[in-house]
């Protein structure tokens, strides 16, 4: 008897601990911000070097959709504004002539005026002056009027056509593929060599330095939890090990839902809960797109 008192002094105590509450308040799964990079060109796609797994900086050129097309519609379209601009009339120069024909008609009608006043010329020769006067600047307006239209409507359409070169020069930067932010390469949808279309998946980016544990919580421990709090993350570090890490509340659900059949919470007879946000910084790459995790508020 004295020697099985032991083993069962044991046996109780495991059982206590097997039977108590777990050393977190809520589970998670870990997930990232996901951006699938799409063709905004249509082409074949000349280069492409990009792989899973690759780390991409923001901004940096991974791809290219052929631009050939679009180039030589850009040096039409520069040629024609060109062209456009060479037929402006010079207006000060074509109407030159006729100013300095009024300016002398002018000069001829204040003459006449002096001699008619000291009437040593008559009368018609006067009339005929003021009648030459009126004729030559009635011809100046219409001649400023009709290049002034022509010079609008070139103007008009040299601006139509820059509006168009600019829009191809748009399209010509969208064929350069970037990537859109600091991250890491999820998935690629495409290959060198293939044909891309507008809108075309061509690969899957995130930036998993930034991880968000999504963990749910019962409705008890809701008021005890603050957007900003600082808590304990657990990851899994593989056969019955955890890495722990630092993280701060980023967001609570203010909408109940039923607990997904893959997580559990503190009390598991729960069937309400609450959505959590954490955000943990994974420096050093441990943590995975859908892993588990454990947090203690």
């Amino acid at each position: 008897m004295t020697k099985k008192l032991p083993l069962i002094l044991l046996s109780v105590v495991l059982a206590a601990c097997s039977s108590g509450d777990p050393d977190y308040d809520a589970t998670g799964m870990f997930e990232a911000t996901e951006i699938i990079v799409s063709a905004e060109g249509n082409g074949r796609l000349l280069s492409f070097g990009i792989e899973e797994g690759d780390r991409l900086q923001a901004g940096s050129q991974v791809g290219l959709i052929d631009t050939v097309q679009l180039q030589l519609r850009a040096m039409q379209l520069g040629a024609t504004k060109d062209m456009y601009a060479t037929q402006r009339p010079d207006i000060e120069t074509q109407i030159a002539a006729t100013r300095q024909e009024l300016a002398k008609a002018e000069e001829e009608q204040r003459r006449y005026e002096a001699l008619v006043k000291d009437n040593a010329a008559n009368r018609k020769m006067l009339d005929d002056a003021i009648s030459n006067v009126r004729v030559l600047r009635r011809r100046l307006a219409a001649q400023q009027s009709s290049l002034g239209k022509s010079t609008n409507s070139l103007n008009r359409q040299m601006t139509a056509t820059e509006i168009q070169r600019r829009q191809v020069i748009d399209q010509l930067r969208r064929c350069h593929v970037t990537s859109p932010i600091n991250g890491t390469v999820l998935e690629k949808y495409a290959e060198a060599g293939e044909y891309a279309t507008t809108g075309k998946p061509l690969f899957k980016i995130a930036d998993v330095d930034d991880m968000k544990l999504r963990a749910y919580v019962t409705a008890d421990r809701l008021n005890a939890i603050r957007i900003g709090q600082k808590v304990k993350v657990y990851a899994d570090e593989g056969k019955d090990g955890r890495r722990a890490y630092p993280g701060t509340v980023t967001w609570i659900s203010d909408k109940a839902e039923f607990t997904p059949k893959t997580i559990q919470t503190r009390d598991e007879r729960s069937n309400l809960v609450y959505a959590v946000k954490i955000s943990v910084r994974n420096t050093d790459h441990l943590i995975k797109i859908g892993m588990y995790g454990d947090v203690q508020f």
